[in-house]
């Protein structure tokens, strides 16, 4: 067979963890999820690790990798925060290169990425170096083998970005046939023009550099890719699969490879299904025999370039005008405001080119002081940022350096190179890509350059920021509550930048709102409990302590005193200072915890001021999740007191709400969101139980259709899900069960005859993983004529028509 298809998905989310925590704070743009990592996994990346197969009626038959059969590449910073928050999803990813293996001739289907999805023709040539050289590890160390493939970021390239790709040993990249400038056959003379997409995608192409280095280059199908992402061609499994496969020349009997790229966020977070389409389109071609589904490496060893060809310089995939999307107001944009411009995107890449320029003599001087390569060592530090490890990173500083560092060295040397790593994170494309100077893509990218500045400040005592914000008051917003990027600095960055006590001071605080306030976790920072001491009075209560706080990124340390008064709700008053001395101490002990016995709160604060001077704090101080969480915890005791109410006013109105909705007429508005609040509530607290009462949830749900309640239908479809999973997951463990099984088929024949819709994805991949192992062995044992086939037989049926319940077929 000549014909093959390759799908590749671009995996990838820009960093979004806060620079001085190392996390992602909430976001709530993303709800009901936490932030846009979590939700994108949820609908995209998680889905695409086990996509479904359906039938002609909507029943799952089959559940596949689709990682494990189309080439992809994934972000190393997010599959950095799929490593600590989705593990599972992580897992799967890695395991389905390996597999992928096995199906292609050795060849992985993961590839590289450059590392935070910088616009290479724009950096420098020494950034271009140390993009590709984390890219590389960073693949290395999660995938076990070396990249034979590096996607760039927006595909954007020119000779030198190439160049730099085939130093370190990257056979091919993947590019648009927009990029391509000319080609020939390898030997010939005459060239042939390619500007305007005039190149067949079906082959590859070998290009030679300046040097005398060649890389392939495979130039995607421009009009499938477009109609995948825009012309609803993920509508259709079936649709999708023929698109693929009548791309071919059927007179031509030379090998021809159809291969398409798109972001992989179009299989299901852009296009809800799309990874189902996908799955089934490569089933279907499979089965079919239509074509050879294939990767890039392997086929790129059965059929190395017979042609050549050169690309146009400075050129990418989204920007039709090259790489001004990144450094001008080019016209692209993302629509919805037509009146709005982009010129906003020069002033902010001089303001980075600033920032690293004023950095670059810094780290050089200060890291050969310390008897270390400055760009070497830069190159190696991701080494650092993947195991942050204290005794790994006390190994590395010794591996870089030409003598013993000293606890400030140490301190030092770890500032600079945290300096550079936001310097790089600063160029993240998403910060140009949209509308909208101060959106959060672009605020991001100014926070990652504000955190690299107060890096550099506390290493050379100069002020940056003063400059910094000039450049960013060129930076004209189209939104009038800011007119200008320099205005959201003061309001979105300045307010996020951290220092060692304003951790402190997040820790005192939350200690009012810990269990074990001794031992609180504070992100990339720990705090060590040296003195604490809690005083109550009624609501109110009067922390007063002693702690050590410690950066984990850069060893950076302080001692600090604090006292937090807490009068109740969110009122919360407090300061934090570094530890002078025990008499210090003592005095403030003595004097905050007098006036609190004796019930002068006013003096209490007064005592706050005086002792903490202007390093004062309160609720509005703390991180965003934390905020969440004191605030979740006030709500708590006003929601019981309104349930309280609600009950009352339902318990004593219920005849006459019934007589009502009996004679179909309408509820009064407040009866009706009492009605709904109640029933929501029980219905919600019957699914949240350690074993559901079935027949409870059924009298509610039929309370639900007779009283037309408007259900929280996100939390009740929440715990129904979770409930779901978690017998699913006992069973599991506990095949044997059938008195649980039967259970879970109950409940599941009430959820499945009402109108509620939990999510049984996860529920269902367990019920697929049962049929392969104890549904399989126990099959085998039917074939046995003894007392174990009968048991055996009774618990296949019995999974059936669990499994059957699930939507699932055997």
């Amino acid at each position: 067979m000549n014909k093959y298809i390759c799908i590749h998905g671009h995996f990838y989310q820009p960093p979004r963890e806060n620079p001085w925590l190392n996390e992602v704070e909430l976001q709530e743009s993303a709800h009901p999820f936490h932030d846009w990592n979590e939700r994108i996994t949820a609908e995209c990346y998680a889905r695409n690790s086990a996509s479904r197969i359906q039938n002609g009626k909507g029943q799952i038959v089959d559940i596949m990798n689709n990682y494990a059969r189309m080439s992809f590449n994934f972000g190393p910073t997010l599959l950095e925060w799929m490593e600590k928050k989705a593990p599972d999803i992580y897992q799967s990813i890695l395991e389905a290169d390996k597999e992928s293996q096995k199906r292609f001739s050795g060849h992985g289907a993961a590839l590289g990425q450059v590392y935070n999805h910088m616009i290479m023709p724009l950096a420098n040539e020494r950034d271009q170096h140390t993009q590709v050289i984390w890219g590389i590890y960073d693949f290395r160390k999660r995938f076990g083998r070396d990249p034979e493939g590096m996607w760039l970021g927006e595909t954007a390239a020119n000779t030198t970005t190439l160049e730099v790709l085939a130093e370190h040993g990257i056979k091919f990249t993947i590019l648009s046939p927009y990029q391509a400038k000319r080609y020939r056959k390898i030997d010939e003379k005459d060239w042939h023009n390619a500007t305007g997409a005039k190149i067949d995608p079906k082959r590859p192409y070998r290009c030679t550099l300046p040097s005398g280095r060649t890389i392939a280059l495979f130039f995607y199908d421009a009009p499938v890719s477009q109609a995948i992402a825009f012309e609803g061609l993920l509508e259709s499994g079936e649709k999708f699969a023929h698109r693929l496969t009548t791309t071919f020349d059927e007179h031509s009997k030379d090998p021809q490879l159809m291969h398409i790229a798109t972001d992989g966020e179009t299989y299901g977070h852009h296009h809800r299904f799309g990874e189902m389409a996908l799955s089934y389109a490569l089933h279907h071609i499979e089965q079919e025999e239509l074509a050879k589904i294939t990767i890039y490496g392997e086929y790129l060893e059965l059929y190395p370039p017979k042609y050549e060809a050169e690309i146009i310089e400075n050129t990418s995939w989204s920007c039709m005008h090259g790489v001004e999307r990144w450094r001008s107001d080019c016209g692209c944009h993302t629509g919805g405001h037509d009146d709005w411009n982009q010129a906003w995107r020069a002033p902010v890449r001089e303001a980075f080119d600033w920032v690293r320029d004023q950095l670059e003599p810094l780290f050089e001087q200060e890291m050969q002081k310390l008897g270390a390569d400055p760009w070497q060592t830069r190159n190696n530090y991701i080494q650092v940022i993947m195991d942050r490890n204290e005794d790994h990173v006390h190994d590395f500083i010794h591996s870089q350096t030409n003598r013993e560092l000293s606890k400030g060295e140490q301190i030092k040397f770890l500032k600079l190179l945290e300096m550079q790593y936001h310097a790089m994170l600063m160029y993240t494309s998403c910060g140009w890509f949209f509308d909208e100077v101060t959106g959060i893509e672009t605020m991001q990218d100014i926070l990652y350059a504000t955190r690299a500045l107060q890096l550099a400040k506390d290493l050379s005592g100069n002020d940056y920021e003063t400059t910094f914000v000039e450049f960013l008051k060129r930076a004209k917003s189209n939104n009038k509550e800011y007119g200008d990027a320099s205005k959201a600095y003061y309001k979105i960055v300045q307010p996020t930048q951290l220092d060692l006590l304003r951790v402190g001071a997040h820790y005192a605080v939350s200690s009012l709102f810990a269990d074990s306030p001794e031992e609180l976790p504070l992100y990339s920072y720990k705090a060590t409990s040296e003195y604490y001491e809690m005083l109550e009075a009624g609501r109110q209560r009067l922390a007063i302590g002693k702690a050590f706080i410690r950066s984990t990124i850069t060893w950076e340390e302080v001692d600090v005193s604090f006292g937090v008064l807490h009068i109740g709700d969110h009122q919360l008053f407090g300061g934090v200072r570094k530890f002078v001395s025990p008499d210090a101490f003592a005095t403030l002990h003595h004097e905050l915890s007098t006036a609190f016995d004796k019930g002068n709160i006013t003096e209490v604060i007064m005592l706050l001021d005086k002792h903490f001077e202007s390093h004062n704090y309160s609720f509005w101080h703390l991180f965003r999740d934390d905020q969440k969480k004191i605030l979740d915890q006030v709500l708590e005791q006003t929601m019981r007191a309104l349930e309280h109410d609600f009950q009352q006013v339902y318990d004593n109105n219920y005849p006459l709400m019934a007589a009502i909705k009996n004679v179909d007429m309408n509820l009064p508005r407040p009866l009706q969101i009492t009605v709904d609040y109640i029933v929501s509530g029980r219905l919600l607290e019957a699914l949240m139980a350690e074993r559901v009462d079935v027949d409870t949830v059924l009298k509610l749900l039929k309370e639900v259709d007779r009283m037309g309640v408007k259900l929280d239908e996100e939390a009740v479809n929440y715990a129904a899900t979770i409930h779901v999973e978690e017998a699913m997951h006992y069973l599991e463990e506990n095949p044997d069960d059938t008195e649980h099984m039967q259970y879970l088929i109950e409940l599941l024949t009430v959820i499945n005859g009402s109108s509620l819709q939990p999510e049984y994805w996860q529920s269902q991949n367990i019920a697929f993983r049962m049929r392969q192992s104890t549904y399989e062995t126990n099959r085998k044992k039917q074939d046995e004529k003894n007392e174990k086939n009968e048991k055996a037989d009774a618990w296949c049926k019995q999974f059936e028509e669990l499994y059957n319940s699930l939507n699932l077929k055997i």
